[in-house]
């Protein structure tokens, strides 16, 4: 309360702090384009639908410290100017809703004017997706939004928006609390901050890792979560859930920031780790991957909608038997055409499968 707006976007742009929840778009300046867009009234929106397979992050803080996640939101109700607060909560998380309401009510007087409410999810995975969030807020069918103009212009009812994950809220506070330069710190190297990754599969130690950015990937796995089960290898890891697709062994040596990661091919996103060993059929993974995403598509755009269906066929021999290299050409075909014209992320990163 004592920081003007101005101070706190300061302190959080010299942070580094992006976007925990998939973009890594940097947050300050998010919050800043809100408090110079006109209309109104402005919001702010906790995106709390965690349906990336492969990702629990957002749960555990939700559940053991929400009122660090309301905190956020205030502080970036503050920072631009907004009137309102909305949690959308992701379907599957009943509990979590308990949890989530008393806490809103016990903050009742810090929040003063600044409303919060929880609202629970569609129970889809594109609800993830930001514009498909906010059209699902309004009551409407959950497609993804054309873009431009932007959320941060024309977001929750066409007035000016800050979406942000759970996990970015979370680490607003600290940051004012000890100071920009702690937060950078952490990182390693030139990196600023950290992320918690999600690790599961087939690792000794599974769970929640809260990893400075740019910690080698082999150091996660083998030197905090044990390594392979007794008598395996590392066949094959996934990054950002399922969107960042797989790393194979000999990938392994990345580091865990986006550049690094983009560089192979893939990137950090959410956070979801799964560790696949030398046992696992991978042609069965990716294909059950690649059907999960055809289940998921809104079928609004075309090249997603059918994309993800005839890459699933192709993976699982429904098409038909053709030479390997053809097989393999066809995927490829099928996922550049994809990547380049889908309507949102999840016919974008599903190809990386």
């Amino acid at each position: 309360r004592d920081m003007t707006h101005e101070e706190v976007l300061d302190v959080v742009d010299a942070s580094g702090l992006a976007g925990r929840g998939g973009a890594g778009f940097p947050t300050a300046r998010k919050w800043r384009a809100v408090r110079e867009a006109e209309g109104g009234p402005k919001t702010i929106i906790c995106n709390a639908d965690e349906g990336e397979p492969g990702c629990f992050k957002d749960r555990v803080l939700m559940d053991h410290d929400p009122h660090a996640v309301l905190e956020g939101m205030a502080i970036a109700g503050h920072a631009t100017g907004a009137e309102r607060g909305f949690i959308y909560l992701r379907y599957e998380y009943p509990h979590t809703q308990v949890i989530l309401e008393q806490a809103v009510e016990e903050a009742r007087e810090v929040l003063g004017e600044f409303k919060v409410c929880v609202r629970r999810g569609a129970g889809a995975y594109i609800c993830g997706e930001e514009t498909s969030l906010l059209n699902s807020l309004e009551g409407k069918h959950p497609f993804p939004r054309n873009r431009p103009p932007y959320p941060v212009t024309h977001g929750f009812e066409d007035t000016p928006t800050a979406v942000n994950n759970v996990e970015t809220l979370a680490s607003v506070a600290p940051i004012l609390a000890k100071g920009a330069e702690w937060y950078a710190g952490l990182g390693h190297g030139e990196h600023k901050g950290t992320k918690i990754i999600s690790l599961s599969g087939d690792v000794m130690r599974p769970g929640n890792y809260e990893v400075p950015i740019g910690l080698p990937l082999t150091t996660l796995l083998n030197d905090w979560a044990g390594g392979p089960r007794e008598g395996r290898s590392f066949q094959a890891v996934t990054m950002a859930g399922l969107s960042g697709g797989f790393l194979g062994a000999e990938d392994l040596d990345a580091t865990l920031d986006e550049p690094c990661l983009r560089a192979k091919g893939s990137f950090l996103g959410a956070g979801g780790v799964m560790v696949f060993d030398d046992t696992r059929d991978i042609v069965e993974v990716a294909r059950q991957a690649m059907s999960f995403f055809a289940h998921e598509s809104c079928g609004k755009c075309f090249p997603c909608r059918i994309g993800t269906e005839r890459i699933t066929e192709r993976l699982s021999g429904e098409a038909g038997p053709v030479e390997a290299g053809e097989w393999k050409d066809e995927i490829h075909a099928i996922g550049h055409v994809m990547s380049e014209t889908s309507a949102c992320g999840l016919g974008i990163a599903a190809p990386l499968i």
